[in-house]
């Protein structure tokens, strides 16, 4: 539909001299009555240009325009409906997806450009639960939504891996723990100690200062500080990379926290030189009146550096190796302040690259309406998550097809296709209540009825031992006229112009919604046009139809880091 909204706004500006062509496509809607056409120009922001009633203006394109692509022109009450030839229609969109196949929907806008996207970013030594869930997975969707524009993507696993929780965790260890204890139980031990040392805290708040002493000592480079750090933070990755293997995801970089520990002095020069920091009682801040926030703190008491100093640090390290055309930002909302104060701050040291700079931010997580605190021990580990969601789907393959192969392999790629589009299918900025039915139900507008759409194309496939028939010339699209079919392949035409969409709003949702649209509108048309007929030209065109709507949803699936099974 894009292809013909571009070729119909492109012969209306030839009627104007003041309205560009991308800007009459940006006005088109789509008529929710197929009776009142398939595409629709409302004519009401040309009238002041124009100086004519919409009416008249849409009369008068109704008579002027003469298009091979479009069967009817309706003017009415100021809207301009397209009904599109179905024939050339239908010709037009499977053409573009047999030629294209996995690239179709791509307009390669972001070629030659680089987007660095920092998501997941645990904390080192607390479990990956299911609130970490949400940065990893609209991350990684936004990398390949990217990369799918023609983006190089750096993607880059910020670990929390310095700060004084590890004096905390230092604190704690030499007091309650052992190395047998740390060794048998991995992070578990580790975060026992942790909610340990804030239950002791209460009580004793001495301990907190004992943390922050040995957090300092970190910093100072002091042997055995390092040497636990170091310790810590090999058990917490060999659980964190079994679960993002488990998920699919992947990074380009774990460059942490701790990676810019001797690169931030040179940034408090800097700000110094600028005259940017102030002295605070022993603290060093910035100032941030003039912008109507609160001071971001550079520098503690102690010397000791903060989240802004080691984000600052790392944002100008990352345009210097990578030369980023855009730095994207994945975090929950309740960070929103912090990212407004170093981004201002990046501002003042006189970057323009500033304004490169984007915050993605998404709804907080809670469980049955309490918040997840790593502090108090609440929380939702993710992989007993994921191996109960594909738990679940084993049982359910096994109880509908007892004989299916690779059971497990689909019941791993279905079973963690439901999480991640549980995640996935409501806009980010929405706070998620976790619920383990909502998670791992597969009715309704789910990751498995994606998945199984995508099955059933297959399968027709492979029954019509047909892949390639998909591809012959000479289809007789009269076949594809049915209003089943033709509104499957106007779904399909909008692919390309969803992604952009996802793109432009960094919003991963937009792409899981148009899924699920596709996958219904594929649905209506497996049920109302039969495709394995007797009649060999409509069985070609609509085996065709079937094959190029399999691509997109692969394609689509892949972008919001699901897998497509073959069979279910």
């Amino acid at each position: 539909m894009q292809t013909y909204k571009t070729l119909i706004a492109g012969q209306i500006s030839q009627l104007i001299d003041s309205v560009t062509a991308e800007e009459i496509a940006g006005w088109f809607e789509y008529p929710p009555n197929p009776e009142m056409g398939d595409l629709s120009l409302p004519c009401f922001k040309l009238s002041r240009t124009l100086r004519k009633s919409p009416a008249a203006i849409a009369d008068d394109f109704k008579q002027r325009l003469k298009l091979d692509a479009v069967d009817k022109i309706d003017s009415a009450a100021g809207y301009l409906n397209f009904h599109l030839d179905k024939e050339v229609f239908a010709g037009g969109v499977i053409r573009d997806i047999l030629e294209q196949r996995d690239r179709y929907g791509s307009k390669n806008t972001g070629a030659g450009k680089t987007v660095v996207i920092d998501y997941s970013s645990p904390n080192i030594a607390k479990p990956f639960h299911v609130a970490h869930l949400r940065s990893t997975v609209i991350g990684h969707s936004l990398y390949r939504i990217f990369s799918f524009q023609g983006y190089s993507c750096v993607g880059i696993n910020h670990l929390g891996d310095w700060g004084t929780q590890f004096g905390k965790l230092i604190v704690a260890y030499q007091s309650w723990g052992n190395p047998d204890s740390v060794n048998d139980g991995g992070i578990d031990e580790l975060l026992r100690l942790y909610v340990k040392f804030h239950d002791e805290a209460d009580r004793n708040p001495s301990l907190e200062d004992e943390a922050r002493a040995w957090f300092a000592k970190m910093e100072q480079g002091d042997e055995e500080a390092l040497r636990l750090w170091r310790w810590f933070v090999d058990i917490s990755l060999k659980e964190f990379m079994r679960i993002y293997e488990l998920l699919g995801v992947r990074f380009d970089s774990f460059a942490g926290e701790s990676f810019y520990n001797d690169k931030m002095s040179a940034v408090v020069d800097q700000l110094k030189a600028k005259n940017l920091l102030e002295e605070d009682e022993g603290a060093w801040l910035v100032r941030l009146d003039a912008y109507d926030m609160p001071p971001a703190l550079i520098l503690k008491k102690d010397g000791s550096s903060l989240y802004h100093t080691r984000d600052i640090t790392a944002a100008l390290y990352r345009k210097e190796t990578y030369g980023f055309d855009k730095a994207v930002y994945v975090t929950d909302y309740a960070q929103n302040l912090h990212f407004q104060q170093w981004f201002k701050v990046v501002e003042l040291l006189g970057c323009e690259w500033s304004s490169e700079l984007a915050h993605v931010a998404f709804g907080r997580v809670s469980m049955e309406g309490a918040s997840l605190s790593t502090r108090k021990g609440n929380i939702v580990k993710l992989e007993a998550v994921l191996q109960q969601s594909i738990a679940k789907t084993k049982a359910i393959i096994e109880a509908r097809n007892p004989e299916m192969e690779n059971v497990d392999e689909v019941a791993r790629q279905v079973g963690v296709g439901a999480v991640i589009f549980n995640d996935l299918h409501a806009n980010r900025i929405k706070d998620i209540d976790f619920s383990w039915d909502e998670a791992l139900n597969f009715e309704g507008e789910t990751g498995p009825y994606l998945q199984y759409t995508h099955a059933r194309a297959s399968s027709v496939l492979t029954k019509a031992g047909a892949e390639a028939a998909a591809s012959r010339e000479g289809l007789v699209l009269t076949h594809l006229n049915h209003e089943a079919a033709f509104s499957l392949l106007k779904e399909l035409s909008m692919f390309g112009e969803h992604v952009e969409w996802a793109l432009n709003k960094l919003e991963p949702s937009v792409i899981s919604r148009y899924l699920i649209g596709l996958a219904q509108a594929f649905n209506r048309f497996y049920h109302h046009c039969p495709i394995l007929v007797q009649d060999e030209q409509a069985r070609e065109a609509r085996l065709a139809l079937v094959s190029v709507t399999q691509t997109v949803l692969r394609s689509g699936m892949h972008l919001i880091g699901l897998e497509s099974p073959e069979k279910m």
